[in-house]
């Protein structure tokens, strides 16, 4: 059986598919607009960006994120719900600090930066706008 074919089977293609875009679709500018247009100085005293990023692979990475934390929502809470904020703040509560492991303390542990605090204190901040707008949104998308 094909992962497709998983999805498709136990939570339905069109709430997938949902859930795929309130990842991705609000992600997208979140990321570009606080990476590259209102914290742009505070990333480029910190010395760990190139100069030019390459927009085609956080766009590529966003779109694996999205179909992972779609396709990981009905597995980790019940349709059933009364609360589809309440099941999406838990649910963004979690996928948050998952994403978080590894896109803040993991990259701050590895790459030599101006300061590392500084890198932590942006990227938590970032991480909690993101999971608080995205993970309602992806419990939204199951809701029935």
């Amino acid at each position: 059986m094909s992962a497709t074919s998983d999805i498709a089977r136990s939570t339905g293609s069109r709430d997938f598919w949902l859930g795929f875009a309130a990842y991705l679709l609000p992600t997208f500018p979140i990321a570009f607009i606080w990476h590259l247009v209102l914290f742009e100085q505070k990333y480029r005293a910190l010395h760990i960006y190139r100069d030019e990023p390459i927009i085609a692979f956080g766009l590529g990475s966003m779109i694996i994120q999205g179909a992972i934390f779609s396709w990981l929502f009905p597995r980790v809470f019940n349709r059933g719900s009364d609360s589809f904020v309440k099941d999406g703040l838990l649910y963004g509560l979690g996928a948050g600090l998952l994403s978080w492991s590894f896109t803040t303390l993991a990259v701050g542990a590895k790459n030599v930066m101006a300061s590392v605090p500084d890198f932590v204190l942006l990227e938590t901040a970032f991480t909690i706008l993101q999971f608080a707008i995205v993970g309602p949104l992806i419990a939204l998308a199951y809701r029935r």
